[in-house]
């Protein structure tokens, strides 16, 4: 189990662009990192996002999210290397070259999360990549669209 010091987590929660945990944050971000299972409920707008990626941040290896918004997932990517964070997304609309361009960097350890669309774990080759990963953390997002995935 890697340690993480509390100087390591105010330092990437200011990484992130952020100086104050919200209430349960900090709760759920320690939690996650001593090895716990956490099932989140927060509104809309309640910082779920930073529970899971504040940890992918300090941990080895590459956290991978499932998200079934595209543009989400995007946008994480986005804000994520703004700050350093390598981050990628794998999404059917992307390009087949961009894609394995994508998954030939996550089996070389370059991300340390990447976002997925539910359907990309369906595909024996990306199952058979995760499997060869040093993966910390498996994060849903927007579970609760789960029931519509199939």
């Amino acid at each position: 189990m890697t340690v993480i010091s509390p100087a390591d987590l105010q330092a990437g929660l200011q990484r992130l662009g952020f100086s104050d945990f919200r209430p349960g944050q900090r709760e759920t971000i320690e939690s996650l990192l001593d090895g716990g299972r956490v099932l989140l409920v927060a509104p809309t707008g309640g910082g779920k996002s930073l529970t899971y990626q504040l940890p992918a941040s300090l941990l080895p290896g590459t956290t991978l999210v499932v998200s079934p918004l595209i543009a989400l997932m995007h946008d994480q990517v986005t804000a994520l290397e703004a700050r350093g964070v390598a981050a990628t997304y794998l999404a059917g609309t992307l390009d087949g070259d961009v894609i394995r361009q994508r998954m030939s960097a996550m089996a070389r350890g370059s991300y340390k999360l990447v976002y997925v669309a539910p359907e990309r774990l369906t595909f024996d080759g990306f199952r058979d990549l995760v499997s060869k990963l040093d993966c910390p953390l498996v994060a849903i997002d927007e579970a609760h669209c789960i029931s519509e995935w199939g």
